[in-house]
């Protein structure tokens, strides 16, 4: 049995512009200790999903399907129910670190809330637990820092702390969201490192939501890839790289600068991402695809596995799209 099994999760909102289809039918499985990308372009539905998963919509959100954890559906059980696996059970780390971090509390005092509230553990000992956790997660000096406040860190140091409070309940399933986004390269590498290491030392299985593929790359199992709140494609990583079969996988990856070869320009995707308000009509990436056709526009193919492993929603062929 999959840790996580998703069934034709949606995610609307009611606005005053009329309904917004952010994840339309999304499905996917999560293994034990598994590394799942899911990537796509902002507004691709990629954070929507995630924040469903965990209740953490806006009040205007609404959600439809299933998303089954230890036999529960997430989607459906009481915010009380949903409190004892927020955090415990499954983590989130947020893109922004300044954001996600009261600016008026210690960190000692933040991340002892965590413990305090789900493991029942005395003020003393979750400062001590916390500690330890700033101390895996490499932060220098831990047992003086942990009483410092998060604008006395730099960013790549809050975004250490934010992953070592994710992971004080020891999780079994950490979503990371972006984490690297405002980070510069360098910083980026040291978390992404950080994050595999900690996710083979702890087993737990993480779910990394990101718009780059050379992250997925490097740190992922298997990837989902993402537009117009729909899945595009799916495989191991290996050989999505290898034999892309979507054209939008195909011109996120053709979009990537390679140093093996002259390139003059970015080869960019022609065009804008779709308007997800009103019901979609059609393959959401129809109006940006250079192999459409007319039944493209009007027809929503669906999500067809065609290898062990692999799936993919295009009425093309795998061979229209390597072309």
């Amino acid at each position: 049995m999959a840790l996580l099994d998703v069934k034709d999760l949606s995610v609307r909102f009611d606005t005053p512009e009329g309904e917004i289809h952010a994840v339309n039918g999304v499905s996917f499985r999560l293994e034990k200790g598994e590394t799942l990308g899911i990537v796509g372009e902002s507004g691709s539905g990629k954070s929507q999903l995630n924040f469903a998963l965990l209740g953490l919509l806006a009040k205007n959100g609404h959600t439809s399907g299933q998303a089954l954890f230890d036999g529960k559906d997430l989607l459906s059980i009481s915010e009380r129910e949903l409190n004892k696996i927020r955090a415990n059970r499954i983590a989130m780390v947020f893109q922004d670190p300044m954001t996600s971090l009261n600016p008026y509390m210690r960190i000692s005092d933040q991340m002892a809330e965590v413990l305090i509230l789900h493991k029942g553990l005395s003020k003393r000992a979750a400062i001590t637990e916390s500690v330890a956790m700033l101390d895996a997660v490499k932060i220098p000096d831990a047992r003086n820092r942990v009483r410092l406040y998060p604008h006395e860190f730099s960013g790549g140091m809050r975004q250490r702390v934010m992953i070592a409070m994710s992971l004080l309940c020891h999780p079994e399933i950490l979503i990371a969201d972006e984490p690297t986004t405002a980070l510069d390269v360098t910083v980026q590498a040291q978390i992404m490192e950080l994050l595999a290491e900690l996710q083979r030392e702890f087993g737990m299985a993480t779910i990394l939501i990101t718009h780059d593929l050379g992250v997925v790359a490097g740190f992922c199992e298997r990837a989902i890839v993402m537009y117009g709140g729909r899945i595009m494609e799916e495989a191991p990583v290996d050989p999505l790289f290898e034999t892309p079969t979507h054209p939008y996988t195909r011109g996120l990856l053709d979009a990537i600068p390679r140093v093996d070869e002259d390139q003059e320009a970015l080869r960019a995707i022609p065009g804008n991402p779709p308007n997800m308000t009103g019901a979609p009509k059609g393959c959401p990436f129809a109006p940006r695809c250079a192999l459409v056709d007319e039944r493209c526009r009007v027809e929503t193919p669906a999500l067809m596995e065609f290898a062990e492993g692999r799936a993919r929603a295009c009425f093309r062929s795998i061979e229209e799209v390597a072309a």
